[in-house]
């Protein structure tokens, strides 16, 4: 197991304007000349100190097939949730009226449905 490496305050800012300055071609060749073995130690101290504009971005390419199988998929989901909402209401509502037909009776609904199994 290695042994937890702690970086001074200053150390971390040097770094993060040296990082800024573009005195590395990349977060990796800073790392590695710093002598800094976490992963994501470098890129968490650029966000701790505002720099987030200095962490490699990612750009996703989707063709027109994936973003419109996307689209279809959301749609799919709304009219899903919706079906959903449209059933639970019907089973409230017919719960409800279960319930009353069962007072007008002068049952329980428990006592109906053994009546009627």
């Amino acid at each position: 197991m290695r042994d937890m490496i702690r970086y001074s305050e200053a150390f971390k800012l040097r770094l993060v304007e040296e990082v800024g300055s573009g005195k590395y071609q990349s977060l990796d060749e800073a790392k590695r000349r710093n002598g800094i073995r976490g992963g994501s130690t470098l890129s968490r101290w650029l966000k701790q100190y505002g720099r987030e504009d200095m962490l490699p971005k990612r750009i996703k390419v989707e063709t027109m097939n994936e973003l419109d199988a996307l689209k279809a998929a959301r749609r799919r989901i709304r009219e899903l949730e919706a079906a959903l909402a449209d059933a639970h209401m019907d089973y409230c509502l017919e719960s409800a009226f279960l319930d009353i037909a069962c007072q007008l009776m002068g049952t329980s609904v428990e006592e109906l449905k053994k009546r009627t199994s």
